[in-house]
């Protein structure tokens, strides 16, 4: 393999490892505000609401439902009836 073949390898290496990291970046910015705001759905709904169910979720699809408070069908997984 001569040099030029070699600098294309590591240069298409590179990118695809700086796509991958900032893919996941990207991932992680959405799960931490997925959990701030199920610890905000936590402190307006307090024993009616299910913070740890919340953040679980949060955490299986990768922020990408993020509850809101005002939003009945947002946070109705993770709403509890108390006795």
């Amino acid at each position: 393999m001569n040099t030029s073949a070699k600098k294309i390898v590591f240069l298409v290496a590179a990118l695809v490892l700086i796509a991958i990291v900032d893919y996941t970046a990207a991932d992680m910015a959405d799960v931490g505000m997925c959990i701030r705001n199920c610890a905000q759905c936590k402190k307006m709904l307090g024993a009616y609401f299910e913070g740890p169910l919340c953040a679980d979720a949060c955490v299986k699809f990768k922020g990408k439902m993020i509850p809101d408070c005002e939003n009945i069908e947002s946070v109705a997984p993770f709403l509890n009836k108390l006795e």
